[in-house]
């Protein structure tokens, strides 16, 4: 089946995979593997496909003499292979991967909180729509062949097993088959793509996924055709997601990347509702408080850098809309949102799981990786099978794993050296909002930049480090990645929220940073330039996203029409072929876990967030259906049983935002200084601007020919004062107050909602019993759970 680099080409065929009877591939050589000369009969469909292609010089003559150009060539012929697993086959590696065996079908169950609650309110489901050829439901039990005339079509051997499983048969065996020596690695098809003895392998297609002209019935449609027209549609953006279709055909692992993507878009949409409301609120809020704030002839500026060209009711209006009252109840709100659309994802996720049958797939011993055992130095028994497989030694793989620490470090260190950059660009180019704009635009200039570099080395590294399966390895390069783009994008505005006019000094001692001095925040506070920087952030890296998501396919159906008008009408695989590969989940995941550090982490400067999230994930839902459905090679389906370590990151992040959005509101924002004066000055704050300036010392009022002052609370010899202290314990007090009040409530909250609801507990313990009962080689037993069933 795996041929080597160089080799002689196969003809174009279609052909049978063949197994001896140890249930190890044939492979005496490079088409060991294949039943030589046998055609697939009518009746069988492709599973997979492999496709290469042969180059050819073109000659000329010269001087009478043939001579070969060597630059030029005349053609490239392209090969395609298609590969169908026989019965036999199918039955040896379902048993081997565990695959799920129907036992009994059931009724479609409905996990649709929100069509429940608007059938009880007897609300019109706009929402709702009828996809056609919705798959059967069925009680289900591990694949054995000794059982195997317990389950139900076991006759059928042409449609008992699904494409997805067959897709995933085929894989496993390409993915194993040595087709060189062991010691060099040489296994598997995906090192032959690599090395370029193969330009693609991939599944096909069910057809095409353009209706057809002619108007036929829906449950006459192909799957493909199904799913592009019931979800992957623009005109379907307020419509349910065929969850149950998706999965059917690309697998579970993308099925529950969208059900978690439809299901965290839901759960926005009150966050959105709540955060536009806190801001407009901010408005009336603002012409209110500024109408009772009276403003003292003196000389208004910036460590007494005068700004009369900037009027600071203006300014202090701006600053309002992001920094009132309303931040402090929308950032506890949103941490109670984040735990709470956590905890019922959890439930969702657990339903969703044991309806597609792969609860227990974190259960079963994974098998190690292809490349891992290729490249493993030693061969040892596994504790758990008993069964002796590749071995890398542990302590070797932590000295690896130690040394791409550092290699991290490194990396880090570079981004925190471009964040420097930044910082003294913002001073060199000191022009107010022109400043904080353009640097933002820079700062995400770089930040996009390096994340291509970084996604590269981690990918190296984690190569390097030689983990054993296929879920270690992709959680060790998840982890080192979010690492890396979570300090490349939240490093800029941790430093405008928490350093940036802590170390600016005062008049006459200023603080410097290479000889400049160091800035300090406007007179509307810290708080709109950090909601600045959000905004530019987070919609340039969504908009950019969208653009290429939208973009890069369109020139390649371009490119594709235009082949396929050049001759005569493609085959289907000819067609798959000019897809576009798909590159597994990792960005759809990353783009989105980074959108909901945005929404929780600074929440409390930028309370429009969740909306601009709403919005952009309403677009994104159909754009990813899109481009799996029309643009991309058909993926090998692949098992889950949850979104992995992704989980894991956002509830870090929920975390974290607690005690960010503490020292936000503590520190950054006016709240608790406009809360101090209230309780021991003024209730109406009345003269609060004042209350907020010192007066710059003598020796510098002298030398600048005139008194100034500047927002600190400082003496005229620039040491702190009362109030600062003061104001230092309320602040330090409300930290303690609000991160123990939101932990204990959202403890509160995972400990009343359950991870597996109630139901879905009874339907376990009776799928269990329905298996253990259809197994028993007591048909006795058998026939007494029929009648139950009945």
């Amino acid at each position: 089946m795996l041929r080597k680099k160089g080799s002689e080409p196969l003809q174009d065929r279609e052909v049978l995979l063949d197994l001896d009877y140890t249930g190890e591939p044939r492979g005496a050589d490079c088409y060991g593997s294949l039943q030589n000369g046998g055609f697939i009969p009518p009746r069988y469909v492709s599973d997979y496909v492999l496709v290469w292609e042969v180059k050819s010089h073109r000659k000329r003559k010269a001087h009478g003499k043939e001579k070969v150009h060597p630059f030029v060539l005349a053609k490239k012929t392209i090969h395609y292979l298609k590969l169908s697993a026989p019965w036999e086959v199918l039955v040896f590696y379902a048993e081997e991967l565990s695959l799920r065996a129907p036992l009994q079908a059931q009724p479609h169950p409905d996990f649709n909180t929100s069509a429940q609650i608007l059938q009880k309110f007897y609300v019109p489901n706009v929402l709702a729509e009828t996809v056609p050829n919705r798959p059967v439901d069925y009680y289900t039990c591990a694949f054995r062949k000794s059982k195997m005339e317990k389950f139900l079509g076991c006759g059928d051997h042409e449609n008992y097993f699904t494409d997805t499983q067959r897709h995933r048969i085929v894989y496993e065996i390409l993915a194993r088959t040595v087709y060189g020596k062991r010691k060099r690695a040489e296994v598997g098809v995906a090192r032959l793509l690599k090395e370029g003895a193969f330009k693609a392998a991939f599944p096909l297609h069910d057809g095409p996924f353009e209706l057809p002209a002619c108007e036929i019935p829906p449950d006459q449609l192909n799957r493909r055709q199904v799913l592009y027209h019931y979800w992957a549609r623009w005109s379907k953006w307020y419509k349910y997601q065929p969850l149950d279709h998706i999965r059917e055909y690309f697998g579970e692992k993308i099925a529950l990347y969208f059900a978690w993507l439809g299901f965290y878009t839901a759960w926005l949409l009150p966050a959105a509702i709540v955060g536009t409301f806190v801001f407009v609120s901010a408005v009336h809020t603002a012409e209110l408080v500024l109408s009772h704030v009276s403003f003292s002839t003196f000389s208004f500026g910036i460590l007494c850098t005068n700004y009369t060209s900037l009027s600071p009711p203006l300014r202090l209006q701006v600053g309002y809309l992001f920094d009132h009252p309303g931040t402090v109840f929308f950032s506890v709100f949103m941490s109670f949102w984040a735990v709470t659309f956590l905890e019922y994802w959890k439930r969702k996720n657990a339903t969703l799981a044991h309806h597609w049958d792969c609860m227990d797939f974190h259960e079963e011993e994974e098998p190690p990786r292809p490349e891992f055992a290729a490249m493993a130095p030693a061969m040892e028994e596994n504790p758990v099978t008993g069964v002796k497989e590749p071995y890398f030694p542990e302590k070797a793989r932590l000295s690896r794993m130690l040394t791409g620490s550092m290699v991290i470090i490194v990396m880090l260190s570079v981004v925190i050296i471009f964040l420097v950059t930044v910082i003294i660009y913002r001073s060199i180019v000191s022009a107010g909002n022109i400043a904080n704009i353009s640097s933002s635009m820079v700062n995400l200039a770089l930040i996009l930049l390096m994340g291509q570099v970084y996604t590269a080395l981690a990918e190296q590294l984690t190569k390097w480090e030689m983990h054993r399966t296929q879920t270690q390895y992709e959680d060790a390069f998840t982890f080192k990645v979010f690492i890396f783009q979570f300090v490349n994008f939240y490093s800029s505005p941790f430093y405008v929220a928490f350093f940036k006019g802590r170390f600016v000094g005062y008049p006459g001692h200023y603080g410097t940073l290479f000889g400049m001095r160091n800035e300090d925040c406007g007179p509307g506070g810290c708080l709109i330039e950090l909601a600045e920087q959000l905004f530019i952030i987070m919609m340039g890296k969504q908009l950019i996203n969208n653009v290429q998501e939208f973009v890069i396919p369109y020139k390649q159906s371009l490119a594709s029409v235009k082949k396929s008008q050049s001759g005569q009408e493609p085959q289907p695989w000819e067609q798959d072929y000019e897809l576009i590969e798909c590159e597994g989940l990792f960005d759809e995941y990353l783009e989105i876990v980074l959108q909901f550090g945005f929404i929780t982490i600074f929440v409390a400067a930028f309370p429009l967030a969740p909306l601009f999230a709403l919005l952009n994930n309403w677009a994104e839902v159909r754009l990813d259906a899109h481009k799996f459905v029309c643009e991309y090679r058909r993926p090998v389906a692949e098992r889950a049983q949850n979104i992995g370590v992704w989980f894991i990151i956002l509830e870090a992040l929920s975390h974290v935002s607690v005690i960010v959005n503490a020292f936000l509101i503590a520190f950054t924002s006016d709240f608790l200084p406009r809360l101090l004066y209230k309780y021991k000055f003024d209730n109406d704050l009345n003269g609060y601007v004042n209350f907020t300036l010192a007066y710059a010392p003598p020796s510098y009022n002298y030398s600048s020919h005139g008194v100034c002052r500047y927002k600190a609370f400082r003496d005229e010899n620039g040491n702190y004062t009362l109030v600062y202290w003061e104001l230092l314990a309320v602040r330090l007090g409300f930290i303690i107050a609000f991160e123990h009040v939101v932990f204990f409530v959202l403890r509160a909250i995972d400990w009343m909602v359950p991870d597996i609801p109630e139901s879905l507990e009874v339907k376990i313990k009776r799928e269990r019993y329905l298996a253990k009962q259809a197994l028993a080689d007591n048909q006795e037993a058998l026939l007494v759970s029929g009648a139950r069933v009945r």
